[in-house]
């Protein structure tokens, strides 16, 4: 088990996210790499300012994007009413994003609003629909960005994570299979944060919780995916997603890191390996890898998630969240914090989230 305290893993897994949002700001979405070497040089190191003509055109490095926005919003509602209350998350969307969009992509926080958070703005402001028939059918990590911070808050707690996450996410995404993967992701982080490894073992201790029905996905396998017997029921365990192999997926991500056979070199080339695009089932094998590769090494983790281009600041995002929570915050390098806007600020939100998940104990999880 990792010796960090939970407080300082669930503040790392807060900061690594907002840290790899904003890192992502300048490069975003390069998908010739040649142009974005030509734009930033061999090698980005920290914040950059956007291209003129480009994503988030007029941003400075080190600020946050709609990402960093919106899952700034689920942390003052964490921290502010104690727990996860969606009727408050919802009201600051309708108050404090959606007024400051117009439905188009440049638009709003960050200079750019995602497919699935103009849908959800069209259903709700356009179309006065009520929240929960919201949701759209974008296949990206869209509510993996925000829903990190209940995977964080609930992390001793798997069947109210599973629950949270699930709710908050068919909020902009409904497709069963990306709320399946998402919970599967929030689960992860919530492995780590509890103090496990990201090893070839978490997806076998992420199936314990399938199998005490924690974790809510369908399950015909006995122990060690060994088939079923005669005579079991049919199926032993009927979860709302209909299979568990969005929880398989971190392991054979976990051994390829760990396999010295299986190289990809520089590991920024997982951008190609597992795909540049946004959608969920590109970014989240290429975040699983960087995680267990890099799991004691925040800065080469980001950099690299963010070096691969395409959708880099999802990627950094998500990677950030996983290997945070392995270093703590104590383990991320000052000069992310030093850099990143409102950063004071963001280290309160965070601190008092990893307050709330410990019980305000500082206990480590060995």
């Amino acid at each position: 088990m990792n010796r960090t305290t939970i407080e300082d893993r669930a503040a790392g897994a807060v900061m690594g996210a907002l840290i790899g949002d904003a890192l992502g700001l300048g490069p975003h979405w390069y998908y010739d790499l040649a142009a974005l070497r030509r734009d930033y040089g061999a090698w980005i190191t920290g914040y950059t300012d956007p291209q003129p003509g480009r994503y988030h055109d007029g941003l400075k490095g080190g600020r946050l994007s709609q990402a960093g926005f919106i899952l700034t919003l689920l942390l003052r509602s964490l921290v502010e009413r104690g727990g996860y209350d969606e009727e408050d998350f919802c009201r600051r969307m309708d108050e404090e994003l959606f007024p400051l969009l117009d439905g188009t992509p440049v638009s709003g926080p960050g200079n750019y609003t995602s497919q699935s958070i103009r849908e959800a703005w069209r259903r709700r402001v356009e179309q006065k629909l009520p929240w929960g028939l919201t949701g759209g059918h974008a296949d990206t990590t869209e509510a993996i960005e925000r829903t990190l911070a209940l995977a964080v808050r609930y992390a001793l707690h798997p069947g109210r994570l599973a629950s949270t996450v699930a709710g908050n996410t068919v909020l902009t995404q409904s497709d069963p299979t990306i709320v399946s993967m998402t919970v599967a992701y929030g689960a992860v982080l919530g492995l780590l944060v509890q103090g496990h490894p990201f090893d070839a073992e978490i997806s076998n201790r992420l199936m314990e919780r399938v199998k005490t029905g924690e974790l809510p996905f369908h399950a015909v396998t006995r122990a060690g995916l060994q088939p079923p017997r005669p005579g079991d029921p049919n199926p032993p365990l009927a979860g709302r997603f209909a299979s568990p192999d969005a929880l398989l997926t971190p392991s054979y991500m976990a051994r390829a890191a760990a396999d010295p056979e299986i190289r990809i070199e520089p590991a920024w080339k997982v951008s190609i390996v597992y795909g540049m695009p946004c959608a969920i089932y590109h970014q989240l094998p290429a975040a699983y890898y960087l995680a267990a590769r890099f799991h004691d090494d925040y800065e080469s983790a980001v950099l690299h998630a963010i070096n691969g281009g395409g959708q880099n600041q999802a990627r950094a995002i998500l990677t950030g969240a996983l290997v945070g929570a392995q270093t703590g915050l104590t383990g991320i390098p000052k000069r992310f914090l030093d850099g990143l806007e409102s950063s004071e600020k963001l280290l309160s939100l965070a601190a008092q989230l990893a307050a709330q998940v410990s019980g305000g104990e500082a206990a480590s999880v060995d």
